[in-house]
Order: C-alpha cells, then sequence, then structure tokens
C-alpha cells in the first residue's frame, strides 16, 4: 500500500499478506531499509494467522531483515500472531542500527484460536530476534515452543499465562543514565498494570542503547493497551514527540 504522512513527519507503511495467513510451506522474506534521518511506521491491517499444513505437515519460514540507517526510525507495530491447531512456524529476525538510529519493536503471541477453545494446539512456534548496532550486539533472543512435547502450562514456562509479548525500544548513543532513567519511569507503568494471575510486566535495559519491557497475560486484550503505553512513556522521553496509533484501513 502507499505511504501514509504522519503529523511527526514519519510516514505509515502497511504490510498486506493477500492470502489472508501464512499457509503451511510458505517461504516468506521481508526487507526493510530506512534510509538516513528517514521516519517510518509499519503495521499490519489486522493479525498474522498461521495455518497449519494440508497433508504432510511442513513448517513455513518467515525471514526479516531491517536496516535502519545514521539517524533513522522504525516504528514497527505488529498485530499478534495467532498460531493455529497443528501450525508449524519459524521466524528468523536480524536488525542493524546505524549511529543514532531508534527503534521501537514489538511482537504479541497469541495461545490459538482462543474462542473456538483452540489453546496451544500449534505443533512449533520458533523465532530468533538478533539486534546489532554496529558489530555489537544489543539483544540476541531465542524462542522455541512446542506445546505437544513441552506443556507451556508448566511453571518454568508460561505458568497460567496464555499469551507473551516483547517490546524492544531502542536509540544508539544515548548514555547509560538515560536508559536506566527511563527504565525508571517504564518500571513505574509496569507495576501499575501487573497483577499476578492475570498479567505481568517487567522492564530491564539491554547491554546498551536500549532497553526491553516484557509481558504475560491471560487475557489478550490486556497487551495493546499496555504497550500503548509503555510506547507512549518511552517515545515522549526520547523523541519529545506523542506516540500517536497507526491509522488502520481495511
Amino acid at each position: 500500500m502507499r505511504a501514509f504522512p504522519i503529523e511527526d513527519g514519519s510516514s505509515l507503511v502497511h504490510l498486506h499478506n493477500l492470502s489472508g495467513g501464512v499457509l503451511g510451506g510458505d517461504q516468506l522474506s521481508l526487507k526493510v531499509e530506512i534510509a538516513p534521518r528517514a521516519q517510518a511506521q509499519l503495521t499490519a491491517t489486522s493479525a498474522t494467522r498461521l495455518y497449519r499444513s494440508r497433508g504432510e505437515p511442513v513448517t513455513a519460514t518467515q525471514l526479516t531483515e531491517v536496516r535502519v540507517a545514521e539517524g533513522g526510525r522504525l516504528e514497527f507495530l505488529a498485530e499478534p500472531l495467532i498460531p493455529f491447531a497443528g501450525s508449524r512456524f519459524r521466524q528468523q529476525t536480524r536488525i542493524e542500527l546505524g549511529p543514532g538510529a531508534g527503534l521501537f519493536w514489538w511482537e504479541t503471541v497469541a495461545p490459538g484460536r482462543e474462542a473456538k477453545g483452540e489453546l496451544f494446539e500449534y505443533e512449533l512456534f520458533q523465532s530468533q530476534l538478533d539486534i546489532f548496532a554496529g558489530s555489537n550486539p544489543l539483544a540476541l533472543e531465542r524462542i522455541r515452543l512446542e506445546p505437544h512435547l513441552r506443556p507451556l502450562s508448566s511453571l518454568a514456562r508460561l505458568g497460567v499465562y496464555r499469551y507473551f509479548s516483547n517490546f524492544y525500544i531502542c536509540r544508539v548513543g544515548l548514555e547509560a543514565k538515560s536508559w536506566q532513567n527511563l527504565e525508571s519511569e517504564l518500571g513505574a507503568i509496569a507495576q501499575e498494570l501487573s497483577r499476578p494471575g492475570e498479567s505481568l510486566w517487567g522492564v530491564s535495559t539491554l547491554s546498551a542503547h536500549g532497553l526491553i519491557v516484557r509481558a504475560l497475560c491471560v487475557k489478550g486484550r490486556e497487551i495493546p493497551p499496555g504497550l500503548l503505553a509503555f510506547w507512549k512513556a518511552a517515545k515522549l522521553a526520547l523523541y519529545g514527540q506523542e506516540a500517536r496509533p497507526p491509522r488502520k484501513i481495511y
């Protein structure tokens, strides 16, 4: 879709999958390049549905490469991933940030088609996310979920919670003290939003240039307003700008 201008000077771009979801055996790729001092928001019009294979089980794959050049900024505001019963999905994402580059990147994973009673009936969900500033790794995340082999209701995994979300906030070049201050500010929001047994939120600084917000929730509807609260606070602190939810088109 064509880009839509946003009041803060950035552009909004919608990602579309014309098949309505990710089919078994799909091999998808996405390459994003943000030019120097350019700013962009990326989102989708709806949740990403991960369908199971017909016949012999095969794994769908998604490869994403992102480069944000010097002084650029990317806000990747994804809708939830919904793994259907029997689905197999593997994604690999690499993000490279140049000097002064900024990043807001969140992802939420649902337990399945909850309204249909499908809870953790998928075969495989695997995710690899690498974020670099130059040659320095800021975050290396590895997730492999196989509910039929290792039940996610275990206290060592999700316990009573069904949805999980990760939100990376980065801006290359800020001193450590700035991130410590922002961690304290967002930590207060996390404490206010958390209700043990219903939702848990936490905030932690990365090795440098950023921090991560994590969430576990029983109900998926609690995640979007929480992410919005952190995004608004962080964008105001880092850029002095108001965060505006992306315009949706259907």
